[in-house]
C-alpha cells in the first residue's frame, strides 16, 4: 500500500507547520444545515474546507505518531500507520486548487450580510482537559507551536449560491476527483484500528509488559477519537457528492434516527453472532422497553456499533455464566430507552454476573482481554473490530469514544454475583462540536 513511502525533510518541515494550526470542531447541529440540498457550489466549499482541515488533523496526528512514549513509536505497525497518515496529509496538500471564473468565486467567497446565522457548537460536556486542552490558542500542551487562530468555520463552509443556476463543468470535476481522492484516503486508513492495536501487542511483547500505562492508554483515546472524526468528516463529504438525496438524511446523518429500529437490528445481529459462536440454537432472550416513534438526529452507524457491542458482551457473560446447555432457562437481557430533556438514554442489563469492582478500571483499558493467547492475522483489514465474539479488547473503550464523539457518554455499573447495567447517554440536541484531541 505505501511500502516504499517516506517521509523527506521537507514534508516533515509541511507537516509541522500544518500542525500549528488549531483543528475546527464541527456539531452534528451544524453539518445538517450546512449539508441540506447542497449545490454544486456548497460542495465546493465543503471541499475546500476539508482540503483545508484535513491535513492540519492529519498533521497533529503523524507528530504524534512520531513523539509517543517508552518507545512505541519505534514499533513497526506504528511505523506504518505513520506513513499513512503521512500520505494521505501529502496527497491532500498537493491537490491542484480549482481556478474558478471570478463571478463565481465572489459569491463562493461571500459577503458578511449574505451570511446565515448559524447556531454555534457547544463545548463537548463529556471529555475532560485531555481531550480540549489542544484547543487553546496559546499553546497546545502537546509541546506543538503556539497555535495560530483559523477564520471561523461556518465563513469558510457556508456561502449562499442561492443565485446561481448552472456552475461551470470544472466546479463539478473538481468536486468528483475530490471525492475519489477521500474514498481513497478513507479506504487506506480502514486497517488503522488493528495495525495500532497490532503495534500495542509488538510493544507489550518487546518490553514483556502486561498491561499499557495510563499516558498510552490517553493517547490509544485522543488518536482512535481523532479518527472517528476524521472518518466522519470523510463519510459525510463522500455520502454528499455521491448519495440520491433522501428526506431523513444529510449525508450519513439520519435527521430521523429511529432509535427502536436501530437498537432492535443490533439485537439480532449480536444474537446471530452469539448463537454461531457458542453453535446454539436460541441465545439468551433480548427484551426492548423502547417508544416506537423515538427519533433524533445521530449517525445511524455510531449508534448501532455501540449496542452491537454492548449487546454482545452481555451475551457472552449470561452464556458463559450458565452454560450453553442451559438454552431455555437464560435470564433475559433487558435494554431500556428514554428520552430525558438532554439525553436519550439507553440502559442495557444483563444477569451475567457481573465484573469484581478491582476489575472496573481495567475494564477501560484497550486489550483487557485475552488478546495474550491471540495474535491479529497478519493483514487482517477490517474498519473496527465488529464480528468476533470475544474481539480484541476494544469494544468497551471504542463504544464509549463513539458516544462521547457528539456529546453523549457510556457507563457502567456493576453488581458482582449477579449483573452488569450499561448506560448509553447520547445528546439529544446534537449542539456539541467534536472533542478534538
Amino acid at each position: 500500500m505505501s511500502a516504499g513511502f517516506r517521509i523527506t525533510p521537507a514534508l516533515w518541515d509541511k507537516i509541522h507547520h500544518f500542525a500549528s494550526f488549531p483543528q475546527t470542531g464541527v456539531s452534528l447541529q451544524q453539518m445538517v444545515l450546512f449539508g441540506q440540498n447542497p449545490s454544486q457550489g456548497t460542495l465546493l466549499k465543503a471541499s475546500q474546507f476539508l482540503a483545508e482541515e484535513l491535513p492540519v488533523r492529519l498533521a497533529h496526528r503523524v507528530k504524534e505518531l512520531d513523539e509517543l512514549p517508552h518507545n512505541l513509536s519505534d514499533m513497526p505497525s506504528i511505523k506504518k500507520v505513520k506513513n499513512w497518515y503521512a500520505q494521505s496529509f501529502e496527497e491532500l496538500i498537493h491537490f491542484p486548487p480549482i481556478q474558478l471564473p471570478s463571478n463565481i468565486r465572489q459569491v463562493l467567497v461571500g459577503h458578511k450580510n449574505d451570511e446565515i446565522t448559524f447556531p454555534e457548537s457547544k463545548p463537548n460536556p463529556s471529555l475532560g482537559d485531555a481531550f480540549t486542552a489542544p484547543q487553546s490558542n496559546v499553546g497546545n500542551g502537546n509541546g506543538f507551536n503556539k497555535l495560530k487562530l483559523r477564520v471561523p468555520m461556518e465563513r469558510r463552509y457556508y456561502a449562499n449560491t442561492h443565485g446561481i443556476t448552472h456552475w461551470p463543468p470544472e466546479l463539478q470535476d473538481y468536486n468528483k476527483r475530490f471525492t475519489k481522492l477521500l474514498e481513497h484516503i478513507k479506504s487506506r486508513h480502514d486497517p488503522t484500528v488493528t495495525t495500532v492495536a497490532q503495534g500495542v501487542l509488538e510493544w507489550k511483547r518487546s518490553q514483556n509488559a502486561r498491561h499499557i500505562g495510563l499516558d498510552m492508554q490517553a493517547w490509544l483515546d485522543r488518536f482512535y477519537m481523532s479518527r472517528i472524526g476524521i472518518r466522519f468528516l470523510i463519510g459525510q463529504h463522500v455520502a454528499l457528492n455521491t448519495q440520491q438525496a433522501h428526506e431523513d438524511y444529510v449525508g450519513i446523518i439520519c435527521t430521523k434516527a429511529n432509535v427502536h429500529d436501530i437498537v432492535q437490528e443490533a439485537i439480532e445481529n449480536a444474537r446471530f453472532v452469539c448463537e454461531e459462536h457458542y453453535a446454539m440454537f436460541k441465545g439468551p432472550p433480548v427484551q426492548l422497553i423502547c417508544p416506537p416513534s423515538l427519533t433524533f438526529a445521530y449517525v445511524p452507524g455510531h449508534l448501532s456499533h455501540i449496542c452491537f457491542e454492548l449487546l454482545k458482551n452481555s451475551l457472552r457473560a449470561v452464556v458463559e455464566r450458565y452454560g450453553v446447555d442451559h438454552e431455555d432457562h437464560f435470564p433475559p437481557i433487558k435494554v431500556i430507552v428514554v428520552e430525558g430533556k438532554e439525553d436519550i438514554t439507553i440502559k442495557i442489563s444483563d444477569e451475567g454476573g457481573g465484573i469484581a469492582r478491582s476489575a472496573i478500571p481495567l475494564i477501560w483499558t484497550y486489550m483487557y482481554t485475552t488478546m495474550e493467547q491471540q495474535s491479529l492475522e497478519e493483514n487482517f483489514v477490517s474498519s473496527d473490530f465488529k464480528a468476533p465474539m470475544a474481539g480484541f479488547g476494544y469494544g468497551l473503550p471504542l463504544s464509549r469514544l463513539y458516544a462521547r464523539y457528539f456529546g453523549g457518554d457510556l457507563r457502567l455499573i456493576s453488581m458482582d454475583g449477579f449483573g452488569t447495567d450499561v448506560y448509553i447517554h447520547l445528546n439529544r440536541l446534537s449542539s456539541s462540536r467534536e472533542p478534538l484531541p
